[in-house]
């Protein structure tokens, strides 16, 4: 059985407005991981790429955290691991870094210890982990999925729109963490936001699935995260409005931010350009990158 593995995981986008903890998609950014289990004790790991100098180099890392729950579950008597990362998603930026981490982890793992769970016991490890199944699901299926919690258990759906699209996520230098921007959600919401959000929320499914991309304009709204985490996005709002003035079908806070994301079937880099001038207006420095979906997830390399 071999002892070292490459592994392909991609960056994810999640609630897309309306879905808020439940949609996700997988991006064509990825994170690449290279694990070998031994016998010689100790823990090594060699970080380059995003965020390199902020993520720990030892056994809090959630990368070896996600490796020690399969060596536990499976009682293999590795004693050593080297884990090499190679980082193309930002952290911190709404993206699935920490998602594609464990994802990473777990399918490797996985891989070297004899392939003994499905993609769907990964699942449910990595929202063990994660505490949530809208980026993990994404990032290991692929596609675009709809993820819910039941009785503690994560269940998902998974889906390919039959219309081409492509996103553009603008990347602001500086990075939110989740936990700061769920503090600023209010525990309860009217009614009538609450209504808004499933109608928007079931149109958007209905919208990616059938490719009926020109009412994305109407299904990427919301009224339960975006407008109580805009405070902590300068220009957020200006630039969310830059992008559908450039031609974009929505646009849309990416996962608790700060990355902005529009949807297009257009001229993307326009988009990309008006966007980054929004955010520089604020005197907030920005690049963008142009997406389209990873239809893979995690994979073997």
């Amino acid at each position: 059985m071999a002892n070292t593995v490459k592994i392909r995981v991609p960056g994810t986008t999640a609630n897309c407005g309306p879905g808020f903890d439940a949609v996700g998609i997988a991006c064509t950014l990825y994170n690449d991981l290279e694990l070998t289990l031994s016998d010689e004790d100790g823990i090594s790991l060699a970080i380059t790429g995003e965020g390199a100098e902020f993520i720990p180099a030892d056994d809090s890392n959630v990368v070896i955290k996600a490796i020690k729950m399969i060596l536990n579950k499976t009682g293999h008597t590795a004693k050593g691991i080297k884990l090499t990362m190679i980082n193309k998603i930002p952290l911190a930026r709404g993206l699935g870094s920490s998602a594609a981490a464990i994802v990473g982890g777990l399918v490797g793992a996985n891989e070297l210890t004899g392939r003994h769970f499905t993609k769907e016991d990964i699942l449910a490890m990595a929202t063990t982990i994660e505490g949530h199944p809208d980026n993990v699901a994404p990032a290991i299926f692929g596609g675009i999925t709809v993820s819910i919690m039941d009785s503690g258990i994560a269940n998902y759906l998974r889906f390919l729109p039959p219309t081409n699209f492509s996103m553009v996520v603008v990347i602001p230098e500086f990075n939110l963490s989740t936990k700061a921007a769920r503090k600023v959600l209010p525990e309860t919401v009217p009614f009538a936001d609450a209504v808004f959000n499933v109608s928007r929320a079931a149109l958007l499914i209905g919208a990616l699935c059938t490719g009926e991309l020109k009412l994305l304009s109407h299904a990427l709204q919301d009224r339960l995260h975006q407008p109580y985490r805009e405070k902590l996005i300068p220009g957020m709002a200006q630039v969310l409005s830059a992008a559908r003035q450039a031609g974009a079908l929505g646009a849309v806070l990416s996962g608790a931010g700060p990355c902005l994301l529009a949807f297009t079937d257009g001229d993307s880099d326009k988009i990309g350009r008006a966007m980054v001038k929004a955010f520089r207006i604020h005197k907030v420095k920005a690049s963008y990158q142009l997406l389209q979906i990873d239809q893979q997830g995690a994979v073997i390399i």
